[in-house]
């Protein structure tokens, strides 16, 4: 169970030439990745959160093999992925976000026949794996549809089948849930489930909606300005972002605001329901016995924060003094050229 994934101190950086004048640009250095380090267990499922243009795909990419990183180490199953790319290709599976790998104008089942002779699948390998996910993911009537007549949906759980089809070690999902209903969300989730317990498929998640990451993920890495900010439990994530869980209760009657004592608070009152916020890090049993004893009770419910909310304080109260100017931009000296 030792490290499957391993970044040591990994970097990237752009150069990027902006026009300064008439014949004139100057280069600026972009580090889209700041020295990361991070160690993924084989089987693990691991959720990779930040805001837009944090480094998230940026990180997918050299994990694939797709971009070369600046500095540092980078290995997946023992594999440099920009050195060994094509040897690695046959251990990973990819589905990125708006991105599709089938092919637009052939029916669903082609690109899948195709992908057959590409991954050089054995075919009883190859028919097992397809009945499997076809059923699973709800496809059977899609696939003599021609990919550009799918919906966003209905292309992404295609796209999930494709890269699943060789049985990869590795699975990394950039918006898997995207464009999807409410059914077919949990659907994908509790396939996704499955495939990491029965087959113990690593999968690295990156995803804007935080439902996939609650439900899927035991473990998160948030990443900002190209850092790793925090590596962690979920549970700890609320921790590290002074989040709040809400006690929500019944009371029997209408009665003033509870008192709570010195780490909770009522935040709302409406008739005999009342709101009370505490520390994310607190047990609810002490403020729950101290209710019970002083109210008449009927009934009550403790709500989770909302891990999106404590993502963004976490990375508002870390202010710039964490991360480097604006944009991770640097004039590279003397590279102005006319």
């Amino acid at each position: 169970m030792g490290a499957f994934i391993e970044l040591d101190r990994v970097e990237k950086v752009f150069d990027v030439r902006k026009r300064t004048g008439f014949l004139k640009r100057e280069v600026r250095r972009v580090r889209a990745v700041d020295s990361i380090s991070f160690t993924v267990a084989r089987g693990e499922m691991v959720g990779y959160i930040g805001p837009n243009g944090a480094g998230k795909s940026t990180t997918i990419k050299m994990l694939t093999g797709i971009l070369t990183p600046s500095g540092g180490r980078l290995r997946v199953a023992g594999i440099d992925p920009s050195r060994e790319r094509m040897r690695l290709a046959h251990r990973i599976g990819v589905v990125f976000g708006q991105r599709t790998t089938l092919w637009w104008d052939l029916p669903l089942i082609d690109s899948y026949r195709l992908m057959h002779r590409m991954y050089r699948i054995p075919d009883a390998r190859y028919r097992e794996n397809l009945d499997r996910l076809v059923e699973l993911l709800g496809l059977g009537a899609l696939l003599d549809v021609p990919v550009r007549q799918l919906s966003l949906g209905q292309r992404m759980r295609g796209d999930i089948a494709a890269a699943l089809l060789h049985d990869p070690e590795v699975l990394y999902l950039d918006e898997p849930t995207i464009g999807l209903d409410v059914v077919s969300k949990a659907r994908v989730r509790e396939f996704l489930r499955e495939l990491n317990a029965e087959r113990g498929t690593t999968v690295l998640l990156t995803t804007h909606d935080l439902q996939d990451i609650e439900q899927l993920c035991s473990r998160v890495m948030v990443i900002d300005h190209g850092r790793l900010v925090y590596d962690g439990a979920l549970a700890g994530l609320h921790e590290a972002g002074g989040g709040e869980r809400t006690l929500v209760v019944d009371l029997a009657r209408e009665l003033p605001p509870i008192e709570a004592g010195p780490t909770a608070r009522v935040v709302k009152v409406d008739g005999p329901r009342q709101w009370l916020a505490f520390p994310a890090s607190e047990s609810a049993a002490p403020l729950v016995a101290r209710i019970a004893a002083e109210y008449p009770l009927v009934d009550l419910s403790v709500r989770e924060p909302d891990i999106e909310a404590v993502i963004a304080k976490m990375l508002s109260s870390m202010g710039d003094a964490s991360v480097p100017a604006p944009g991770r931009e640097t004039v590279v000296p003397g590279a102005q050229s006319s």
